[in-house]
């Protein structure tokens, strides 16, 4: 039987341990409604509060800057949808990106039935957007910018400092989508300069259905659920007392970790031998070093990235291609790459995560090379 490898922490990571033995009195023993003023509630409110502080902590804010919601989706939709109907009476041209997840595209494309007018800005060869760019197209009526900290797919890590800086001059809200970059690389949010900030529980060792969403004080943005004052009036419904405190524990727990120097080695092991073996045979999709340190997206020429992964039974990784009725289709975000489909079809996205050995990088070299060579 072959061994099963993780290898798709950017899908998704396990609850780690910490966060589940925090979870666990929430479970039975604190049951209280956090809006209780009596005996039960007092506790749940405590355990929310707590959990706020330690996500404050790991983004350099104000507890009273963080939102809650059920996850990245929700998080991004409050932020661009919020900020539309705040300050459409200014304008209603939001920035964006064409490698953005489509937790931020469907948003836009929504708000342009509302008549949002939103500029999909392109990126580069490896991903990556000109500030310049941004520059360009803000117009007076230009109400947000949002761009992703680091992409997905290829793990390309934008200038985000650069384009808040401009942001700032023009006098536009910035959000960025930082799903992916949170536990991972520094976030501070003064340090990158946004008003916004994206934050999604399973992609840091929490459960899913839990998120956060930064609001710098200030910042004008409509509640996107409506009902009684929770979270100071920005995002009504009972809090998720469990769910808060597993976020909190896995912000907490997370600073350790920030830069992954372990799980980058690893990262470039598995490139560094791929390349030994397959030579110009594999390419490398994304920024070659303003990358997210967990992430290796490679292309093998003439193949499909789908099928390769389909024949590495039990290894979980990601492809930059999808299956439509028998049809492949190449990945958005390799399109607006400019690579061409015979590379972009067969590209397959690895992503390591805090649990990741050599053994397994060298085990998945092994198996790739020879199918390849097969």
């Amino acid at each position: 039987m072959r061994s099963r490898i993780y290898l798709d922490f950017n899908a998704s990571t396990p609850i780690a341990p910490e966060v589940a033995e925090a979870m666990r009195p929430y479970l039975s023993e604190h049951f209280g409604n956090p809006s209780s003023h009596h005996w039960a509630g007092a506790p749940a409110k405590d355990a929310v509060e707590h959990a706020r502080a330690e996500v404050a902590g790991l983004l350099g804010c104000d507890p009273s800057e963080i939102v809650f919601t059920s996850g990245g989706s929700e998080s991004n939709n409050h932020a661009i949808k919020g900020v539309f109907f705040a300050r459409r009476d200014r304008g209603k041209h939001i920035i964006t990106s064409q490698i953005e997840h489509p937790a931020v595209l469907e948003p836009c494309r929504f708000l342009e039935k509302l008549g949002a007018q939103v500029t999909y800005l392109p990126v580069d060869r490896t991903g990556m957007i000109d500030p310049e760019d941004v520059r360009r197209a803000i117009t007076r009526r230009t109400i947000l910018i949002t761009v992703m900290h680091a992409n997905n797919e290829v793990g390309t890590i934008q200038p985000i400092g650069e384009i808040a800086a401009i942001a700032r001059e023009r006098g536009v809200t910035f959000h960025t989508d930082a799903a992916q970059t949170v536990g991972k690389i520094e976030t501070q949010v003064d340090e990158l300069g946004v008003d916004l900030l994206t934050v999604a529980g399973h992609k840091l060792y929490a459960p899913k259905g839990v998120g956060a969403l930064y609001v710098r004080r200030a910042t004008p943005l409509e509640p996107l659920i409506h009902g009684a004052g929770h979270e100071s009036g920005r995002r009504a419904g009972t809090e998720n007392v469990l769910l808060d405190v597993g976020l909190g524990t896995a912000c907490r727990i997370a600073k350790p970790w920030l830069g992954m120097p372990s799980v980058r080695q690893l990262r470039d092991r598995l490139w560094e031998r791929l390349h030994a073996s397959l030579g110009e045979r594999v390419i490398l999709n994304g920024h070659p070093d303003l990358r997210l340190p967990n992430t290796l997206n490679v292309s093998l020429r003439g193949c499909i990235g789908a099928e390769l992964l389909a024949a590495l039974d039990g290894i979980a990784a990601s492809t930059g291609s999808a299956c439509h009725e028998g049809r492949q289709e190449m990945s958005p975000v390799l399109h607006a790459m400019g690579l061409p489909p015979d590379i972009g079809l067969g590209a397959i996205r690895f992503s390591l995560g805090r649990t990741t050995t050599q053994a397994e990088m060298d085990e998945v070299a092994d198996r790739l090379t020879r199918l390849f060579n097969s």
